[in-house]
């Protein structure tokens, strides 16, 4: 400024320092104004618990607690909190089809999903197939054997087995669609399973069979 606007201000004029404790103690005024958490809780970003949680899957028709950590995968649950290792961890990705079990009724990788998101979601496992039949279908008695398995063994459809439990967890769900399927179909629709021993000859067969038996895999 020169003189002459220095003059014009006088003792009104406001400095930049003063605006800013002005400027601060309109915040603080405001802040108090609305409650102290009204800021914060505007930016606070999502937080997630860490270390181990304490969760209740439904599991073959079961409730069944296990302690997860938030970055917890379902097939980790299911293997190293439960017990359960029908479904194999062949690849990080779900590529290969081995983790495959069914989530709502829905064929999913159990690797490729957190054991959080599934909370409230009927989860079957190859297990469930065996001697816990009614927990896929009130028609099979308890202690029966599911028809798919039947006919992975009829057929000699397993060799290695490892690969087997995601195979059957996906025909199962795709019978459930595709009750009448044709053989082109059949292998259309089980082409995200993988089997390095090759038993694709003998797995096709055997859901053929599953649907000439009209019992479509349930």
């Amino acid at each position: 400024m020169n003189p002459t606007e220095l003059s014009a201000h006088g003792k009104s004029g406001v400095s930049r320092r003063a605006f800013l404790k002005g400027s601060g103690a309109a915040a603080a005024a405001t802040a108090l104004v609305h409650g102290p958490g009204l800021v914060a809780e505007e930016t606070k970003p999502n937080v997630v618990s860490v270390g181990l949680n304490t969760i209740t899957l439904d599991v073959n028709g079961k409730q069944q607690k296990v302690d997860v950590e938030p970055r917890t995968t379902l097939l980790e649950a299911l293997r190293l909190g439960l017990n359960l290792t029908g479904a194999k961890p062949i690849s990080v990705d779900g590529s290969s089809g081995g983790s495959t079990v069914l989530l709502g009724g829905k064929p999913v990788s159990a690797n490729s999903i957190l054991a959080l998101e599934c909370i409230g979601k009927p989860i079957v496992t190859v297990e469930g197939l065996g001697g816990n039949s009614t927990a896929i279908s009130g028609e099979i008695a308890v202690g029966a054997i599911d028809p798919v398995c039947r006919a992975f063994v009829n057929h000699d459809a397993s060799q290695c087995g490892f690969c087997t439990p995601g195979f059957v967890m996906a025909v199962k769900a795709f019978l459930a669609k595709n009750p009448k399927a044709t053989e082109a179909q059949i292998r259309e629709g089980l082409n995200g399973n993988l089997c390095r021993c090759g038993t694709y000859a003998n797995v096709i067969p055997a859901v053929v069979d599953v649907v000439k038996g009209a019992r479509n895999g349930s």
